[in-house]
């Protein structure tokens, strides 16, 4: 529910924001030789070129913004997620309390600790903290049957917490890449439109629908591209991190079984 509340203000605010990049900083009459007519860009200016691409330019400044805001969060949410320190300089803490059969005092350092890593092995310590003071006559085997499972459920919690957003990564790199084609197919139409025009082609028709057709398929292509980029790179974090939780909650078990 959340995350579909944070992507749809997301969308409304970066449409919003695009709107007035394309109209009033791209279709400034500053950037046209024609001024207020805005079909002339002067020679050079980028930013008057951009503007010719038409209105599918803002979709496309839009799903850039998208991108560029939903990779910031979950460099945030990864960062937050791999807790206060170190994983390897947290973990080892936790070996020597679990070690010295110091239950407490490993609980104490996940909670202090915090992200997921901490917050798996909390869940197994607290898990097998109780079931040793409640059911002492529990067998070892099954003892550590729950503290698996407890691990197990700890995981299902985490993991779609660091997997958020990254499907609309991926959506966004396919809808940028339609974008793109479907400006370069209008373009290209009103290209042919105006060589099609009895006698002499309306030169500034043909230039406009040719500018159209470039732009937005390099804006397409470069909004695709960042959005795979980020999306490969996340997927490999996460996966990273879940082998990082998979690990520590492995040898922790691995401690509890010689106890």
């Amino acid at each position: 529910m959340k995350q579909s509340v944070f992507i749809t203000i997301l969308t409304i605010v970066a449409f919003g924001i695009a709107l007035a990049i394309y109209t009033q900083i791209f279709g400034n009459p500053a950037n046209f030789a024609d001024g207020v007519g805005r079909e002339q860009p002067l020679a050079g200016n980028l930013l008057g070129t951009i503007y010719t691409g038409g209105p599918l330019v803002v979709l496309l400044i839009m799903l850039s913004i998208m991108d560029v805001a939903i990779i910031f969060e979950r460099i945030f949410s990864l960062k937050k997620a791999g807790g206060k320190r170190t994983v390897a300089a947290f973990f080892k803490d936790v070996i020597v309390s679990l070690d010295n059969s110091d239950y407490d005092g490993a609980i104490e350092l996940c909670d202090k600790q915090r992200g997921s890593v901490a917050n798996v092995i909390k869940a197994s310590l607290s898990r097998y903290k109780e079931l040793r003071e409640k059911s002492k006559n529990v067998e070892a085997e099954k003892q550590l049957t729950e503290v698996q499972r407890a691990v197990e459920e700890a995981m299902m919690l985490e993991t779609p917490m660091l997997e958020k957003n990254l499907i609309v990564l991926s959506t966004i790199a396919s809808i940028a890449t339609m974008v793109g084609l479907l400006g370069t197919v209008i373009g290209m139409i009103r290209a042919f439109s105006a060589m099609a025009r009895a006698g002499a082609p309306d030169a500034i028709q043909l230039a406009i629908g040719i500018s159209e057709a470039l732009i937005n398929t390099a804006g397409g292509l470069i909004t695709a591209i960042m959005g795979i980029v980020a999306y490969n790179f996340f997927v490999n974090k996460v996966d990273a991190f879940t082998y990082s939780v998979d690990e520590a909650s492995y040898n922790v078990i691995q401690i509890l079984k010689t106890k």
